[in-house]
């Protein structure tokens, strides 16, 4: 079985074939910097690390670029509200943008360009639009596309005109109709100076749609694989983007894939609703590996049900898991990062790969990855004797290590291993800093107490220490090989 993904477009699963063999070229549509990233955001940029890590340990080289919207209209109301330079407000939550990315383990794009580095695309991309009648000038500055001169606009949402809402200007009164949207944008009374650019139609700034089409093509080409993002960004965002693309003569997307929503007490995430959650904040309470486990375990076109018993659920499942990679790391030792990501859809269970292939099916991968856990755990229950035993647990460990991986979750991978929260193998869950190293050696030291207890059955000792750690917020789960701990 090979890769099927489901194309938007096509409102159907297709077998994935790139452009060029052997490789895969991916847009996904990154942050406007306008404020602090919310889980909302981060579940689009999980979605698609899901599908860069399989791509690439299924053969693929893969080129992943992810933009970075710094100018647009909230980013310039917002600054100057708070007084300050858009600029400089836009690379603010820029930085905090990449610290969730970071956090949450999730790999660097291989470009990630922003919008004001590429004005001098933009605007020959526009003039190409222009000159093949599919745009307008309007008032000085104004440049907007002409939505009735495409005979495909609409295809990507299978939607008509008559059948579609304006762009959000409506209002314009230099717009020859309300479906037409803006390139080129005049400065509204008040902005900064610094917030626009000279061009061949006035003095103005990019319109959002443009954006994407003009880094996707510097940096991917005319034609590339897959175009990704929100399914919020379907219409107007990417239609757009695919009309300014054609009209330009260029192909564009071959595939686009959309992730669904978060929701939060069963609406859908807005801060009109007033229940926008902030990633840093979050994470003062929750492990990333959690939060991640949370966010990136459902299927990419499902929707996230966020909730308190949510983030239980995970705990509870990166313990398991995390808890079964630190016995067996234990029992056989640990098996080297590069033979972990060493295996590749012919090394892996047939079950966990079948999964991944049909759409990344992350629940049937962890089912997969639960199965192998539960074979292993049978037999470093059974007494583990013999040097058959001893290999089996070794490939258990490297076949679920390295099925883990795929989903960004391998606990003995950055940032999981020195993460200061992280479970990891070894003699408890402090991690590898000095803060981490220091609490492992007193909670060591009081487990060798606890053992001792054990041993003279002086079993009220026993319970006392481990009521100790709990109240410190340490769980300790006593094996086969010996008592463990990790941070509630």
């Amino acid at each position: 079985m090979s890769l099927t993904i489901y194309d938007s477009k096509a409102h159907a699963a297709v077998p994935f074939e790139p452009i060029e063999p052997g490789k895969a070229g991916i847009y996904l549509c990154g942050a406007t910097v306008q404020g602090s990233p919310h889980i909302g955001h981060i579940r689009s940029a999980l979605a698609f690390d899901v599908l860069v890590r399989w791509l690439e340990r299924s053969g693929y080289e893969v080129t992943m670029v992810r933009n970075v919207t710094d100018i647009d209209d909230k980013i310039l109301a917002k600054s100057a509200e708070a007084g300050a330079k858009w600029w400089a407000w836009a690379y603010r939550y820029e930085q905090e943008f990449a610290a969730a990315y970071r956090a949450l383990g999730i790999l660097p794009p291989t470009c990630e360009p922003r919008a004001t580095g590429h004005v001098p695309d933009m605007l020959k991309l526009i003039q190409e639009i222009v000159d093949a009648g599919h745009a307008y000038a309007g008032d000085p500055g104004n440049v907007y596309f002409d939505v009735t001169s495409l005979a495909d606009y609409g295809s990507l949402t299978r939607q008509s005109l008559e059948d579609m809402q304006g762009d959000g200007e409506d209002g314009a009164p230099d717009k020859r109709n309300p479906h037409d949207f803006a390139l080129w944008k005049a400065p509204k009374p008040g902005e900064p100076e610094d917030a626009s650019w000279d061009s061949p139609w006035g003095r103005g700034r990019p319109g959002w749609h443009l954006e994407c089409s003009t880094m996707s093509g510097r940096y991917l080409g005319e034609a590339f694989d897959i175009h990704g993002g929100g399914i919020d960004l379907r219409f107007p965002h990417h239609e757009n983007e695919q009309a300014q693309s054609h009209a330009a003569g260029r192909a564009f997307a071959k595939y686009w894939m959309h992730n669904a929503w978060v929701t939060v007490k069963g609406e859908k995430m807005s801060k009109s609703l007033g229940n926008s959650l902030v990633v840093s904040e979050i994470l003062r309470e929750v492990p990333a590996a959690v939060l991640r486990f949370a966010l990136g375990t459902v299927h990419y076109r499902s929707t996230v049900a966020y909730s308190p018993q949510t983030l239980a659920e995970a705990a509870t499942n990166w313990e398991r898991i995390s808890g079964f990679v630190a016995r067996a790391v234990e029992a056989v030792g640990e098996v080297p990062a590069e033979e972990v990501a060493a295996l590749g859809p012919a090394d892996l269970p047939a079950d966990f790969v079948d999964a991944m292939d049909a759409d990344l099916n992350v629940s049937g991968a962890l089912a997969a990855i639960h199965g192998a856990i539960r074979d292993a755990n049978r037999t470093m229950a059974s007494g583990f004797a013999g040097e058959e035993a001893r290999k089996s647990v070794l490939r258990a460990q490297l076949e679920v290590r390295s099925m883990l991986g795929v989903l960004g979750l391998d606990p003995l991978a950055e940032p999981w291993r020195s993460g200061e929260r992280a479970l990891v193998a070894g003699a408890g869950a402090g991690g590898g800093d000095a803060a981490g190293q220091a609490l492992g050696a007193l909670v060591g030291k009081l487990l060798k107490a606890r053992a001792q207890a054990r041993a003279a059955k002086d079993w009220a000792a026993a319970d006392a220490i481990r009521d100790r750690l709990s109240a410190a917020g340490i769980v300790v789960e006593d094996g086969p090989e010996g008592a463990r701990w990790s941070l509630a």
